[in-house]
């Protein structure tokens, strides 16, 4: 027996909608917390993407081949809730008369806070670069692929990229060297 055909007036726009989601919400996630250290942002973020997704603000090419897309928007917005959470943290401090009792955290909890402050001061597309490599282990040769590029230029950003947060994190540790 033959499954019946879909409705005319039906689409499939939902259901690529539904397969983008499934597909993709685990790496856009993934992503997003990387970036933000927070599940609540990391959600937010997520949230964001794929509710700009459904309401279709995004050009019709994506759905073709969404990946990259997703990460540089994942990427983006992330970077937006550092900045906007930096912001707050400013307007609340200007405010307050009396710093309040700072909690003690760990040498790596401290130099996980230090490494996403550092990462948000990057553009949009060097945090990128340095997510695809280190948070979801792609390749040299992958990431250049999917940007569009050579691997060496890939492989001389990131050498670049890491000799930059290493100068950023000691400057911001206190280390002279």
């Amino acid at each position: 027996m033959r499954a019946a055909p879909m409705p005319e007036t039906e689409t499939t726009e939902g259901l690529e909608f539904e397969e983008i989601f499934k597909a993709h919400s685990r790496f856009v996630y993934r992503t997003a917390y990387a970036v933000t250290g927070r599940h609540e942002d990391a959600e937010d973020v997520l949230q964001t993407i794929f509710m700009r997704l459904a309401k279709r603000e995004v050009t019709w090419d994506v759905f073709k081949n969404p990946k990259p897309y997703l990460h540089r928007a994942a990427v983006n917005v992330s970077l937006n809730v550092i900045r906007s959470r930096q912001r707050e943290a400013l307007l609340h401090d200007a405010v307050r008369l009396e710093p309040p009792p700072r909690p003690v955290a760990t040498e790596d909890e401290e130099l996980c806070g230090r490494l996403r402050e550092a990462i948000a001061e990057l553009k949009p597309q060097a945090a990128e670069i340095l997510l695809l490599r280190y948070v979801h282990n792609h390749s040299d040769a992958e990431i250049a692929q999917m940007l569009g590029v050579s691997r060496g230029a890939i492989a001389l950003k990131l050498f670049r990229l890491r000799a930059r947060l290493k100068k950023y994190l000691r400057a911001r540790m206190g280390d002279p060297s």
